[in-house]
């Protein structure tokens, strides 16, 4: 005969899984990953948490005849931070064996 179901142990186990999770999250948020674009020329930092903490632009890279040039690099080095940012999210997340794309953006 089967042993009933124990929704006590349920919930245990679902109370520790958050607990888990709610850590993860908190690691991957302190996870700080650098952006760029041009070369370089544009660099930007930002959080596991999607904050954002620097911007660094090559004098080099002011032209100002051009800022609509310099703006596409900023806009390119954000995104390339931020996918870095989702990457290293899912591998925090990912040691819990619960997939990715928990904390944001990309695709499993």
């Amino acid at each position: 005969m089967s042993e009933p179901f124990d929704m006590g142990a349920l919930m245990a186990q679902a109370q520790a899984m958050q607990e888990r999770l709610l850590a993860a999250q908190a690691e991957a948020a302190e996870v700080v990953v650098d952006g760029q674009a041009g070369g370089g020329a544009v660099r930007v930092s930002v959080r596991g948490d999607m904050r954002f903490t620097a911007v660094r632009i090559d004098p080099r890279a002011v032209d100002p005849g051009d800022l609509s040039m310099l703006e596409d690099l900023v806009v390119a080095a954000c995104n390339d931070a931020v996918d870095r940012a989702n990457e290293a999210s899912r591998r925090v997340v990912g040691d819990l064996g619960l997939g990715s794309g928990l904390l944001g953006g990309g695709t499993p």
